[in-house]
């Protein structure tokens, strides 16, 4: 596994030590904030986040102990609060205390507090760095620890890209290719086709796969916070803000971001991501310090890009940057041959999660499932298989327990009534109905699939009452 180089904040107040530690600690590839005060010390770890705070224990201002006291009473621990629930724990650095003999104790009080480890007085500088990358270590796997009790009840139970179309081998022969490398790719599809499970397949086959894959979706983050969610930003720099948080780039450094639905992107923040994809290198909202990082950055979306860039919604050079790498995953209408196999593998997949003995679907009903041309792609497939399996009442799933609209089952195929008014409120309460449920309740994907907007939808739903 690489070394993980991180970010330091070095505290001691007899400044050649500071000077030797914090040049030992560069020349290894940290990034390192120094300082000989305690107050100093304070102020930086209420601005930014920092991956390793090494702080030494007696110092004039205050000793190491009660600041990292101070540290740990404003940042309390995930863990130890659970999984699932977050807070500004989430960004607490690790701790190394320096003591020198007569304060060993006040070392063990503050591993206590949850210091990582103490280094007594004195010391070898390799015994620091071999210290400072298990340190390091230790809190790269606990932000991966997050981010996989977060991802354990994800859609996909596996990365395994289910097809056997001619089409969908060549999506897995590009994935396979620059999964070797670090490019960046754009992945393009319509909604529910599988972007994201490509995209975890790039990563998980990449030399990457041991750090974060940090997904963000474009369009489900309001657009106020969506910006500081990608950047972070430090205490103060908003109102509400009231600690410093790292945002999805700096927790992707060494990995992976995904970033989906790419296209919702404001014009403002279409250039900050151009800026980090030249550069490598950004800073978080309020912070006056530049942080660089190490990642792929992979996009997804389900618009026509070019058309955007042509139409002036979507910068050019932003689009070029993206498009290093294009991966464009078809729709299931045009590889039919894919169906049967998804469908084997939807059935497995949640007979085995209901715990119902269901083996397979009728010849017929595959057949006319094999027909319908799936608007909401894959995804609208899986929904249709999982409710067949739950309302299936035998080992064989028939077409009564199928209620994809137009495929296997009985459907309405006349108008109400004669009343025009009433015939309109039926077809547009029928037509949000489908397209909810193709895109799996997912109200933007929908209004694309109804080719409106979200405002629109939103009319209709609230005018028809549909939840």
């Amino acid at each position: 596994m690489p070394a993980h180089h991180g970010s330091i904040l070095l505290v001691d107040d007899e400044e050649k030590i500071l000077k030797a530690l914090s040049r030992a600690l560069r020349d290894a590839g940290h990034e390192v904030v120094e300082t000989t005060r305690a107050r100093s010390a304070q102020r930086l770890l209420a601005e930014r986040t920092f991956d390793l705070f090494i702080v030494d224990n007696v110092m004039p201002e205050m000793s190491g102990l009660d600041l990292i006291r101070e540290y740990v009473g404003a940042t309390p621990d995930t863990a130890a609060r659970g999984a699932g629930q977050t807070g500004s724990g989430d960004d607490r650095a690790q701790i190394l205390m320096m003591t020198a003999h007569a304060t060993v104790e006040s070392a063990i009080e503050a591993m206590k507090l949850g210091a990582l480890d103490y280094l007594q007085k004195p010391f070898e500088i390799d015994e620091l760095l071999v210290v400072v990358r298990r340190a390091l270590d230790h809190q790269r796997l606990r932000s991966e620890y997050r981010y996989l009790v977060n991802e354990r009840d994800e859609r996909f139970d596996h990365y395994g890209i289910v097809g056997r179309s001619h089409a969908m081998e060549e999506v897995v022969r590009r994935a396979e290719l620059v999964a070797e490398t670090k490019s960046t790719v754009l992945i393009t599809g319509e909604t529910g086709t599988g972007k994201e499970l490509v995209a975890r397949a790039i990563h998980n086959r990449s030399a990457q796969r041991d750090m974060p894959l940090i997904k963000v979706n474009c369009a489900a983050i309001p657009e106020t916070l969506l910006e500081s969610e990608l950047f972070g930003h430090v205490r103060g720099a908003f109102t509400g803000a009231t600690t410093t948080k790292k945002g999805k780039f700096a927790l992707a450094d060494g990995g992976t971001i995904f970033l989906d639905e790419i296209g919702t992107l404001t014009p403002t923040l279409q250039s900050k991501l151009l800026r980090v994809l030249q550069e490598r290198e950004f800073e978080p909202l309020g912070a006056e310090r530049t942080e660089r990082i190490d990642l792929r950055v992979i996009a997804a979306t389900n618009r026509d890009l070019r058309q955007m860039v042509a139409d002036g919604r979507f910068q050019e050079d932003l689009f070029y940057r993206l498009n290093v790498i294009p991966i464009h995953i078809p729709p299931l209408r045009e590889r039919r041959d894919d169906i049967p196999a998804l469908i084997e593998h939807f059935v497995s997949k949640h007979a085995q999660r209901t715990g119902r003995r269901v083996e397979r679907i009728e010849d017929g009903v595959l057949t006319a499932l094999e027909e319908y041309d799936w608007p909401g792609n894959v995804r609208e497939l899986e929904n249709t298989i999982e409710r067949a399996v739950v309302l299936s009442t035998g080992a064989v799933v028939a077409a009564s327990a199928v209620s994809v609209l137009g495929v296997a089952s009985q459907q309405v195929t006349g108008l109400p009534s004669l009343k025009l008014r009433q015939n309109i409120e039926w077809v547009e309460r029928e037509t949000i109905r489908r397209a909810l449920e193709s895109a799996g309740g997912v109200k933007k994907e929908a209004a694309e699939l109804m080719g409106i907007s979200q405002r629109a939808l939103s009319y209709y739903l609230a005018k028809y009452r549909i939840d």
